[in-house]
Formats: C-alpha cells, structure tokens, sequence
C-alpha cells in the first residue's frame, strides 16, 4: 500500500501540530539540561558502551525533538541521526547541527530497512501514542534493530507500579505513563530482554517519576511478534 494513501489516525497530526506550536520554547527550555542530569547521562553512556561492545553500527533517535540528545550521543562517538513527526522540530535540529542527518517521519512507519540499526532510541518518544498502538511501535523498533541491538527507552512513571498506563495531563498534549512491568512485559514477546533499568524521582519542577531501561534484542528473535 502507498503510504501516502494511509490515513493518519487523529492524535498523530494533534501531536505534530502541538510540538511545531512549541518547538522553539520547548528547544529553548531544553538545550541544557542534560547538564543538570547526572542519572540521564549515565544511561546514554551505558547504551553508547553497550551499542559499541555489539559491534557498532548506526543509531537512530526516534523522537528526536531539535536533536539534544542525537547531539549527545554523537559526542558519545556513535553514528547517529534523528527522526521526529514535527517538522519545526527538524527545522530547529537541523539549523542546529547541520552536519548530523534528521528527517521527518513517524515512529509508526520507520524509513529504515529491517536490522539496519546498532542502537534505538525512544527518548520520552512513545508518551503521547495511545497504549492500543504502543505494541505495534515496538514490533517497528524490533523490525529496525539488528539482532544483539540496543533500545534505550526513557518514559514518565506510572503513579501506581500496579497498573500498567495511566493518562497523564501533559504540558503540551495528553500522554501516558508507564508501569515498568508493563513495559517490560510489551516488549518481551517482541524477543528483547531488558538489560538495564533506573527510576528516577521527580525534580522540584517535575511532576512525575521516570523510568529507563535498556533492553536488547534477542539473536534468535529473527521475526518479532506482530500485533
């Protein structure tokens, strides 16, 4: 099926235009704040070890946003390039780094071929995308990632570790936080095995906790699970 001939379902182009809206405030508001961040250094620069000990290979950050940790990890020395659904976002990641690769697309519908990636990123990416369709993005991110891969995935915490998701009031549209459990349990059957995790709490300007884990792809997972 041509995609162009797809129809987008009604949150995807709420989620575009809510980020174009607030992309230079949001860049703005974020450019440093990986400095403030020990804990999220830390998980980006084990995934950079664990992406280079499997034998390298490019990265892609999905939800890239303007590129602030698509800029990090290249400091990082990997080979890495950035996806985002808003254009303006792009607009903004690409004036900032011009020599790094970002283009325009969905996670949904990654524009990468099967096992073309070392490492995977979903950076606070998969918040906004309803829980029903959340299987399905990470089916994607096992199509994309190399058997021995690495996914770093960081997310808002789940108030209650009991249930799985749970709609939060989110600055710029609605979002979902996530159980640990119940994140790991969407991915396992899509052959990943967590690796790593961390719960961090909230900053005095935060109001949730966070997660982070990274899980990697299992070498014998040769067809994740669909659905």
């Amino acid at each position: 099926m041509n995609e162009s001939n797809l129809v987008e379902p009604a949150d995807v182009p709420t989620t575009r235009n809510a980020y174009d809206e607030v992309a230079e405030l949001y860049a703005d508001m974020f450019a440093d704040a990986l400095a403030a961040q020990p804990f999220d250094r830390a998980m980006l620069g084990a995934f950079a070890d664990l992406v280079r000990a499997a034998g390298s290979g490019p990265v892609i950050d999905v939800g890239c946003g303007p590129g602030r940790i698509t800029t990090h990890l290249d400091t990082l020395g990997l080979d890495v390039s950035g996806i985002d659904l808003s254009p303006e976002m792009i607009r903004l990641a690409r004036a900032d780094r011009p020599d790094l690769r970002y283009e325009i697309g969905t996670m949904e519908r990654l524009p990468l071929g099967d096992a073309a990636v070392g490492g995977l990123v979903s950076w606070y990416s998969i918040i906004h995308l309803p829980p029903e369709r959340v299987p399905g993005v990470l089916t994607e991110f096992a199509r994309v990632l190399r058997p021995g891969g690495q996914l770093l995935m960081a997310f808002q915490a789940a108030a209650d570790e009991s249930v799985e998701v749970q709609a939060h009031d989110h600055r710029v549209t609605t979002s979902y936080r996530w159980s640990l459990r119940g994140m790991a349990e969407l991915l396992r059957p899509r052959g990943f095995t967590v690796v790593a995790r961390m719960h961090r709490e909230p900053d005095p300007d935060e109001r949730t906790r966070h997660w982070y884990l990274i899980a990697t792809r299992s070498a014998e997972a040769d067809s994740p699970e669909q659905g």
